[in-house]
């Protein structure tokens, strides 16, 4: 007999709007630097944010709720692509490398390090949204843009200083967030009982 595992209401409702969030920040659109094939867009943020605030489960399950939306047609990605062909693209490898992202965010931000928070919130958006995103995305870019693995890393460098941008955001607004409602510890304490 399969033991399933119910999530509360309450671990529901927040995998669900940090889901919203991320498509909301799709909503500005997409910028493409040089002709990129992979788009630079402010998505990223809403993945840091769900592994920073909802620890590595619960983060990990709102990115894929989120690209579970996306694969049946939604047009939640920047610029208004969805649909199955997304995981076809060259920016496929980045779109699966935010769940292991989001994971591995909420994983190190569980770690409690409190005398310096924003510094290891910060750690955790880096080497979650930022180095395992492209662990997964420079892989995939060279392979479907037919580039040299080293060539997929040049062209993955100018999405550095937005990337780098976007976890100093998520590390400032997940340490607000934790000193008006602690939503990671929350969840956290939660994992645990169970």
């Amino acid at each position: 007999m399969a033991v399933t595992r119910r999530l509360p209401a309450r671990d529901l409702a927040l995998v669900a709007v940090l889901a919203a969030l991320i498509a909301v920040l799709g909503l500005p659109g997409t910028f493409n630097p040089f002709g990129l094939a992979v788009p630079i867009t402010a998505q990223t943020l809403g993945v840091m944010l769900a592994g920073l605030l909802l620890g590595a489960r619960l983060g990990a399950l709102a990115v894929l709720v989120f690209l579970a939306l996306v694969a049946a047609g939604l047009p939640l990605l920047a610029g208004g692509r969805g649909g199955l062909g997304v995981f076809a693209t060259p920016s496929a490898g980045y779109l699966i490398g935010w769940v292991a992202g989001a994971f591995v965010a909420g994983l190190l931000a569980g770690l409690r390090a409190e005398r310096l928070r924003l510094v290891s919130l910060l750690v955790a958006a880096i080497v979650g949204g930022v180095a395992v995103v492209y662990a997964f995305g420079v892989p995939v870019l060279a392979w479907r843009a037919h580039l040299s693995l080293g060539q997929a890393l040049a062209t993955s460098w100018v999405f550095l200083p937005g990337d780098l941008t976007k976890a100093a955001v998520a590390a400032v607004v997940a340490a607000a967030v934790e000193r008006g409602y602690p939503l990671h510890e929350r969840a956290h304490r939660a994992e645990a009982v169970r």
